[in-house]
């Protein structure tokens, strides 16, 4: 069952009356929907994410306290909990004791400060940067049911796109990283007799290549859970996710190994191949290391720009 097809049932059923007959002068101030935390909010659900925190529900984001103040959105709160229990054979899901709810009644401001750090998503370069892609993921998926005033819609499309020079430097950063990973270390630490360093060698390369192949798609990376499956969605590159998931699920010995080494040198050169298309890069050779350089010098921002290479990559 689709979460995101339930929230919207509900809604329409229970939740769009109830706003209509008990706040009738509120509603255009109020945005509707399902948005966060959970694979619902990604499309991603299934019959195994019905095991906890599934169930009917949908958010009512308010506005400020000088718009609604804090006695209306306790009584909107006593209203949302009076919806039924159960719909359509599913129960409401109970508060998680961590995380907090994911549904019912809450402020834009506390949802867009939990997500991106601003309660109007003003971030500047050195906050685009820090924040994690999961966040920003989770501030922009799921769908707006009802926004009459706008407010709401107009801060998640601000927050939709990271600016390109700080989309570059996270690509120049996760580059440098596939080239020290996958590049250089996976082979060293096999010729040192370390396996396992070459697994976790060959893990990161992985991890830097998602990041890339998101950021050079315009998308954010998903909690990395959902990474893999995020990824047969994009539509550059998503033909990787099935070598990257050999990369990382073969073992190491000599014949494994020089097939895995050979999967990674076909996965950069893709990328490689990628980032010349879009004029991300000037290099023209297969050294990652030299186009993490190559895009780092695309970044128009001097300060940025000659800030740590690594500084977009979450290191």
């Amino acid at each position: 069952m689709n979460g995101l097809a339930l929230s919207r049932r509900y809604y329409e059923q229970y939740g769009r009356p109830l706003l209509r007959e008990r706040f009738p002068n509120l509603e255009i101030q109020l945005a509707v929907g399902l948005a966060g935390a959970g694979s619902e909010c990604m499309g991603y659900d299934d019959a195994v994410s019905e095991d906890h925190d599934f169930g009917p529900g949908f958010c009512i984001w308010l506005p400020g306290e000088e718009i609604v103040d804090r006695k209306t959105a306790f009584l909107l709160e006593r209203a949302y909990a009076s919806l039924p229990a159960e719909f359509e054979g599913l129960r409401r899901a109970r508060i998680a004791p961590v995380g907090g709810a994911r549904t019912g009644v809450m402020r834009m401001a506390d949802f867009f400060s939990d997500k991106c750090g601003d309660p109007g998503g003003r971030l500047s370069a050195e906050q685009w940067l820090s924040i994690p892609t999961a966040s920003l993921a989770e501030a922009t998926n799921g769908e707006v049911f009802s926004d009459p005033s706008g407010v709401f819609t107009k801060i998640r499309e601000s927050l939709r796109h990271m600016p390109r020079d700080v989309r570059l430097k996270r690509i120049a950063g996760h580059l440098l990283l596939m080239a020290q990973s996958g590049q250089y270390n996976y082979q060293r630490c096999l010729d040192h007799g370390e396996t396992g360093a070459a697994q976790l060698a060959a893990c990161e390369y992985v991890r830097h290549a998602i990041s890339v192949i998101f950021l050079l798609n315009d998308r954010y990376e998903p909690f990395y859970k959902w990474a893999f499956r995020a990824m047969r969605d994009l539509p550059l590159l998503s033909q990787l996710e099935k070598d990257l998931t050999e990369i990382i699920s073969t073992p190491n010995d000599p014949e494994a190994s020089f097939e895995k080494y050979t999967v990674i040198e076909e996965t950069a050169s893709e990328i490689i191949r990628t980032l010349i298309a879009l004029g991300f890069t000037k290099a023209s050779c297969g050294d990652l290391e030299k186009h993490a350089y190559s895009v780092n010098d695309m970044i128009s921002d001097g300060t940025l720009r000659n800030t740590h290479i690594l500084r977009g990559a979450g290191v």
